[in-house]
């Protein structure tokens, strides 16, 4: 019997198996498509999340970044914060996901080709894709099946618009040692160094526009970006999901899958990373059930600096306040920033 069957071989599923093999749990990943997969990612990773791929022996190429700057669209205010301690890296997504995928081969973690079909709960053990496992974890994430599956999925307040996220890549040089994130009335754009020669744009909204359009709403950032060649555009979305509880049984969810808010404070990987170990921790100590309130623990920051924002961004008055608001209180929004960089 395997001890660990994970169900999405994205950067949580795999770091979840990692995790797990380090532990000295067998693990097998179960995926569909195959690696890398792109999709729509700002590819920032805060200082934490750069310090948990350090701890799971994952090498990637990135591109450094020192800290957050708003800025409002016009470029007209500024606020930024510099990290305390470590830096963050601006990754592609492709490139994150394949040095995660090379660093579980290493580790003799099996991956299949295939879908969690047949998921069947037992009192001792898990059964998916004809597999039996001691534990399962659901890594398959925003619009996790096995979230739906189990009858975890909660709707979105319907009093919320809900938010969509687009990403494109751009060939210029980064022009900041900093994420940029541009606010305007009704969304913001992201701004990640990736690479030389590459920046990463990511634009979150209510309002379902092409590309293109949204980026109109930046003058500031268009014209940074004028005449630059630019790559393909990923979507996502909607981004608020709901989990009425992390665990089932022997069925643990990890990642997108577990609940999520935004992606506002760029957060993603972050918690992707932060919740397959503290999984894995639980299911070391053969302590399932206690991944719930170490998974409310891990993400307490996060939630309650996104909803905070959030609140502002869902009314169209107070969005474009957010950057004068954030200047005039410099201490503030320096410790929001290496909250969040922990």
């Amino acid at each position: 019997m395997i001890d660990l069957l994970v169900v999405g071989g994205g950067p949580a599923g795999l770091a979840t198996a990692i995790h797990a093999a380090r532990a000295g749990l067998s693990a097998t990943v179960l995926e569909p498509r195959a690696t890398p997969v792109d999709k729509a990612c700002g590819e920032g990773l805060m200082p934490g999340a750069v310090r948990a791929l350090e701890r799971l022996g994952v090498e990637v190429a990135g591109r450094p970044f020192a800290g957050i700057r708003y800025l409002s669209a016009d470029g007209a205010r500024t606020a930024e914060a510099r990290f305390r301690s470590g830096h963050g890296l601006g990754v592609r997504r492709t490139a994150l996901h394949a040095a995660l995928a090379a660093r579980a081969e290493q580790l003799g973690v099996r991956r299949l080709t295939a879908r969690a079909d047949g998921l069947r709960l037992t009192r001792h053990a898990v059964t998916a894709a004809g597999l039996t496992a001691r534990h399962l974890v659901a890594a398959d994430g925003l619009h996790s099946p096995v979230r739906r599956a189990l009858g975890l999925h909660r709707p979105a307040p319907a009093r919320l618009p809900a938010r969509y996220g687009q990403r494109r890549h751009f060939a210029v040089e980064p022009w900041s040692d900093l994420v940029e994130v541009y606010w305007s009335r009704h969304a913001e754009a992201y701004v990640t160094p990736v690479a030389d020669g590459t920046v990463g744009v990511a634009v979150l909204s209510s309002e379902r526009l092409p590309f293109d359009r949204q980026l109109d709403a930046f003058p500031a950032l268009l014209a940074r970006l004028d005449g630059a060649q630019a790559g393909p555009v990923r979507g996502a979305g909607p981004l608020r999901q709901r989990a009425a509880a992390r665990v089932r049984g022997r069925v643990l969810l990890v990642g997108d899958a577990a609940g999520y808010l935004d992606a506002l404070t760029g957060e993603g990987v972050a918690l992707a990373l932060a919740s397959a170990e503290a999984a894995v921790r639980c299911l070391a100590a053969d302590r399932p059930a206690a991944y719930e309130r170490a998974w409310h623990r891990a993400t307490r920051p996060y939630r309650l600096l996104t909803s905070a924002l959030l609140a502002a961004r869902h009314q169209p008055w107070l969005g474009p306040h957010v950057v004068p608001l954030a200047a005039a209180l410099p201490p503030v929004f320096g410790a929001a920033v290496n909250l969040l960089a922990r």
